[in-house]
């Protein structure tokens, strides 16, 4: 072993040691008694109405699942405007690329907001 890797070793070490005493002396010196308080669930500031074992709707996950498309396609689309300009001879194919992929997504949407996918109320 080469004499550059004992300091790393050292290190991990020590690190590992103090995690150790750390864990230690937190679960002897720490409280174990919780309150009420200290075990409900912290909602706001307010006492919570409903239990946390609630089951949600299936219009929740799919829209959680829309926000995460189009969140991706924000992600997909900046760094994509910012190396436009980089794309020397085929910049017509790529921008026409990026059209369709727009586009399709538009019309999901439309197909979403249309069927009522993105209203709460019902």
């Amino acid at each position: 072993m080469s004499d550059t890797l004992y300091p790393v070793f050292i290190v991990i070490l020590f690190s590992a040691l103090f995690v150790i005493v750390i864990l230690v002396l937190s679960h002897l010196i720490g409280g174990r008694r919780g309150s009420k308080t200290d075990l409900t669930p912290y909602e706001c500031g307010m006492t919570p109405f409903e239990s946390a074992r609630k089951r949600f709707t299936v219009k929740f996950y799919l829209i959680a699942m829309l926000f995460i498309l189009f969140d991706i396609e924000t992600a997909y689309l900046y760094p994509w405007a910012v190396t436009f300009r980089e794309f020397s001879g085929f910049k017509l194919f790529v921008f026409v690329e990026m059209a369709i992929f727009i586009g399709i997504l538009f019309v999901g949407f439309i197909y979403v907001w249309m069927r009522g996918g993105l209203d709460w109320d019902k």
